[in-house]
């Protein structure tokens, strides 16, 4: 899954890396510590036109009364995203890609206690997560929300859990987005294999207040 993800890289660098026309409302960065309900900046096309638009992370479906009527649906399954109600009609015609420098993913001691990792590209290039993202309008609130793609881990990843977000190379994204026909049920595939590197951090980023730079910082050996 991906419950927190870090974003560091400036409006007018995504911009150009996705060849999308920014909004003047995307959330300030860098970002290192994204959680559940943050608004979070999604690239989205237009009839092959692409935008950089912020969203509220945490889907909601459209028979939800209210933002809190039913479970914070911040990840969809690929194994089942066709068919859940929530879901399918998202996945057919609104898809995007959430921007991303790293996330993070948790083990437990015997003893219970969480310990965090960050994950982030060999390479420190950017992500770009799959997502899906739908508006929705109740009595006194109006949001755009979306939620990212998963699917089973890689080999290295499953260490860690057993599930990872859908990660699209440059050449995936305009099948993604809708801009290069049908098909895209078949990037909804695990990582290869040596594109992520991980390391313990700091259990301060278990606290969804917790902010700056020495979050994705390695412990000490």
């Amino acid at each position: 899954m991906c419950g927190r993800f870090s974003l560091t890289l400036p409006t007018e660098a995504m911009a150009q890396l996705f060849e999308a026309a920014p909004s003047n409302a995307l959330p300030d960065g860098p970002r290192y510590n994204i959680c559940p309900t943050n608004d979070v900046a999604v690239v989205t096309s237009d009839a092959g036109t692409r935008h950089l638009r912020p969203m509220r992370w945490g889907f909601l479906p459209q028979w939800y009364k209210s933002p809190t009527d039913g479970p914070l649906l911040i990840n969809a399954r690929a194994e089942t995203i066709a068919e859940k109600p929530a879901f399918r009609a998202a996945c057919r015609a609104r898809r995007g890609l959430i921007p991303a420098t790293g996330f993070y993913e948790w083990t437990k001691t015997a003893e219970g206690a969480r310990l965090p990792w960050y994950i982030h590209p060999r390479d420190n290039a950017p992500l770009a997560f799959a997502a899906i993202w739908q508006d929705w309008e109740g009595a006194a609130a109006r949001f755009t929300t979306c939620a990212i793609v998963t699917t089973a881990a890689n080999a290295p990843m499953s260490a860690l859990h057993h599930r990872m977000p859908v990660i699209l190379g440059y050449g995936d994204w305009p099948l993604w987005l809708g801009e290069a026909g049908k098909g895209a049920a078949r990037l909804m595939r695990p990582a290869p294999e040596d594109l992520l590197a991980f390391h313990r951090v700091d259990v301060a980023v278990n606290s969804n207040r917790a902010a700056g730079p020495d979050l994705i910082a390695p412990l000490p050996a």
